[in-house]
């Protein structure tokens, strides 16, 4: 594997794509994809903190903060240099983490989610510092080591680390590939929340050819199961889809044909639009179980997980300032979405206005994960005139 160029031209996305994907920085390990990012940021002039993250039970999460000045207003790019493993790399046309060119394709792990929208965007710093004296603010990038892991130890607890430092955002970008096939598409400006849960019901294990010598927890679990998932939870709203309830697991600790379990477990997924809140989600769930149970003496305890609220970026000046500079530079009109998954906006989204923009999402951890360096240079520029616009300084899209 080739080793990467750990300080390639801070105004040269392409270069910093290509040596950030020959990082091996397969979650929670960083890689050197970080210490990449320092080595260009630091003389830049921005203050930078490798922060290593801990939780007990969860794999250590190495992080960086890095900062340019230190007055408002304070623009962040939040991101992550982690990425999920190649998978079966004799599948892979070029090798996973050679950030080959071919075909005027970068290819890699990571390419597109996200190495290639960080690089832009440090990119997008380098050429607007070429041409202008200065930023009146600070722009700061929050990279993580844990997106696409637990997300544990990344985001959540950097940010609490910035609250603890008095830091203030006052709006954000995450780069997460938000287009779904050709750039400037959708800007996301907002995501349902996640909430899983488990569901064990008890019962007494025994023959099933005496089952009134057992109690079966299956049937009873079956049923809370319907009771959950046999009505839509609502029909939508203007700015989000409906919300969704997805059995994910349902197991119980038997082979055998012939053997009444002594319990029954389930596992669930709820995505969820404003018309929720967490803790009413977990009221509606909680009751109706116990619904089933009052009519089946059933005996169970839910639990729940997860991190993350709904939210939403109603549009102003974050979102209309990103829309012309994808207009200015891409020629397109974007969409205003929440579609799709999660990511760590959903942290961030208390403490400042966010949004997410970067690469297309078509080939996101794929085999053959790979970005076209016209969509790179692109979003870079989209990037510097979005960076121009928020602080006021001359516009540059021509």
């Amino acid at each position: 594997m080739k080793k990467p160029d750990m300080r390639p031209d801070i105004t040269n996305p392409i270069a910093l794509t290509q040596a950030l994907i020959q990082c091996p920085s397969v979650t929670p390990v960083e890689g050197g994809a970080l210490q990449l990012l320092e080595n260009v940021l630091r003389p830049a002039g921005f203050d930078c903190h490798r922060l290593m993250m801990t939780e007990p039970g969860t794999p250590d999460v190495d992080n960086l903060y890095a900062r340019l000045g230190t007055q408002g207003p304070h623009l962040c790019f939040a991101g992550h240099t982690d990425v999920v493993p190649p998978g079966d790399e004799a599948l892979w046309t070029q090798p996973p983490f050679s950030g080959a060119i071919v075909d005027d394709m970068v290819y890699g792990r990571g390419a597109v989610d996200m190495k290639g929208a960080v690089a832009c965007f440090v990119a997008a710093i380098g050429r607007v510092q070429k041409r202008h004296r200065q930023i009146n603010g600070s722009i700061s990038l929050l990279i993580t080591g844990d997106e696409e892991g637990p997300s544990i130890n990344g985001t959540m607890k950097v940010l609490d680390w910035m609250t603890a430092r008095g830091e203030k955002l006052d709006a954000a970008i995450v780069g997460e590939p938000s287009n779904p096939s050709r750039l400037g598409q959708e800007i996301k400006i907002g995501r349902r929340g996640s909430l899983s849960a488990e569901i064990v019901v008890h019962g007494k294990q025994g023959h099933v050819a005496y089952p009134d010598l057992a109690e079966n927890p299956v049937p009873k679990l079956v049923r809370m199961l319907d009771r959950l998932g046999s009505a839509p939870l609502d029909q939508g709203t203007p700015d989000f889809q409906p919300s969704n309830l997805e059995i994910t697991v349902l197991s119980g600790r038997n082979t055998a044909s012939n053997v009444i379990p002594a319990e029954a477990r389930a596992k669930f997924n709820i995505r969820y639009n404003t018309l929720w809140t967490r803790p009413k989600l977990e009221a509606w769930v909680r009751a109706r179980c116990e619904a089933v149970a009052a009519d089946m003496d059933a005996r169970f305890e839910v639990t729940f997980s997860g991190t993350g609220d709904v939210f939403l970026t109603r549009p102003g000046p974050l979102v209309g300032t990103m829309r012309q500079a994808v207009e200015a530079v891409v020629g397109r009109t974007p969409a205003l979405t929440t579609n799709g998954g999660t990511s760590d906006a959903r942290f961030i989204q208390a403490h400042c206005p966010v949004i997410e923009f970067g690469l297309t999402n078509a080939l996101a951890h794929h085999i053959d994960e790979r970005v076209a360096i016209a969509d790179l240079e692109a979003l870079t520029r989209v990037y510097e005139v979005f960076i121009e616009g928020y602080f006021g300084l001359t516009a540059s899209a021509g």
